[in-house]
């Protein structure tokens, strides 16, 4: 089986890498395809034969992919993909729009249907992040993201199957896209984060604060957690970066740390280890943060209307809260006890969640679906 790997772009480090690693793990000779390729952002695709599309030859292209747009759609379906029998696309933007013949299956592991364009559409449309030209940003990018919509609904309908990373981006890929999928949620490193090694409970002092870990951008409605925390006066860390952190430190009160970006492992993982509970008030496609913190023997308090509430066990491994409001995050941690959640609970949640059931899993279905399509596809 001729297998090649499709993803959006390759300029960072996060939950989906992790995942190409481990799909890496299963297929080690599959070539990767991807929009734009930056090296120095990305050394972690060192293993795979990385093929990127001509955007990458236009300057300052590989670090500033936002630029272009309506170029994207072209990069993907520029690909020629004809030598493979299956191929896999990791997305959540544009690499599902990649043109296969009919004997190649195409599979697609959908992170979200194009947040900008559908779940968050009216939210980026408000939040353009363009400084003082954001009233002419609206004015430009309404026509255009309709557009763009346009070719993302036509995109949807070309894979063969779709696997979903949560049930929350299941019920987003049948409502936007009227497409069916499996679940197959994604994995958290057992081998990093973990119960801290010491058997001796820590003092009050040690967890007395709280913690947030999460890209500092709006969609993530980290404001609510500042908002929330202002109020509360408790401690809170913030770990993360991105173009709203100058305004949330604005707004922050003397009680909310914001942590230095570049934090080893090891500090993160302390950081992880010693908090009184993780805080997160955005909808999240699945959380992994959530269950990072629940490997490390923590409890998580979040939105129930993402992910997260798939992973965390309400009254056993976290507390959730309905509505997204700063108000109704302030409810929820002050009836927060520490006391009332077992670390050892917490981790034996997040071994659900391992990379070796996920890569057994992820294997097992693409055989699968692999031998069906051969079965029914064109000859």
């Amino acid at each position: 089986m001729r297998l090649a790997f499709v993803y959006d772009r390759i300029n960072k480090f996060g939950g989906a890498e992790r995942v190409l690693l481990a799909l890496h793990q299963i297929w080690p000779q599959a070539p990767l395809y991807t929009a734009v390729y930056d090296q120095q952002r990305a050394s972690w695709a060192k293993v795979f034969q990385v093929i990127p599309s001509f955007i990458q030859k236009i300057p300052r292209a590989k670090k500033h992919h936002e630029i272009f747009p309506w170029l994207t759609p072209f990069a993907f379906e520029s690909f020629d993909l004809s030598n493979f029998d299956v191929v896999i696309s990791l997305t959540s933007a544009e690499a599902k729009g990649i043109i296969t013949q009919p004997r190649t299956m195409h599979l697609c592991y959908c992170l979200t249907p194009t947040r900008y364009l559908w779940s968050g559409f009216d939210h980026y449309l408000a939040n353009p992040c363009f400084g003082f030209l954001n009233p002419l940003a609206k004015l430009v990018m309404k026509p255009v993201l309709k557009k763009m919509r346009s070719w993302d609904k036509v995109a949807a309908q070309r894979p063969d199957f779709y696997l979903a990373i949560s049930k929350t981006v299941q019920k987003r890929i049948k409502k936007y896209y009227q497409r069916q999928s499996e679940v197959i949620y994604p994995f958290v490193d057992l081998g990093k984060f973990k119960l801290p090694v010491s058997k001796k409970k820590k003092s009050k002092k040690e967890k007395n604060y709280f913690l947030t870990v999460s890209r500092l951008v709006s969609y993530k409605r980290v404001d609510i957690v500042v908002k929330a925390f202002n109020q509360l006066k408790l401690p809170l860390k913030i770990i993360g970066d991105g173009t709203e952190k100058k305004k949330l430190q604005r707004m922050a009160k003397e009680n909310i740390q914001f942590l230095d970006k570049h934090l080893t492992d090891k500090q993160l993982i302390s950081y992880y280890q010693n908090c009184a509970a993780l805080v997160f008030a955005g909808e999240e496609d699945l959380g992994l943060v959530s269950l990072e913190a629940q490997a490390c023997g923590r409890p998580v308090i979040a939105f129930r209307g993402g992910g997260m509430a798939e992973t965390v066990k309400e009254g056993e491994t976290g507390l959730l809260f309905d509505q997204q409001t700063s108000q109704a995050l302030i409810k929820t941690v002050s009836s927060f006890k520490a006391g009332n959640f077992s670390q050892q609970v917490c981790y034996q949640n997040a071994q659900k969640f391992t990379r070796e059931k996920f890569i057994k899993k992820f294997k097992s279905l693409v055989e699968d679906k692999w031998k069906k399509y051969q079965n029914w596809k064109p000859r």
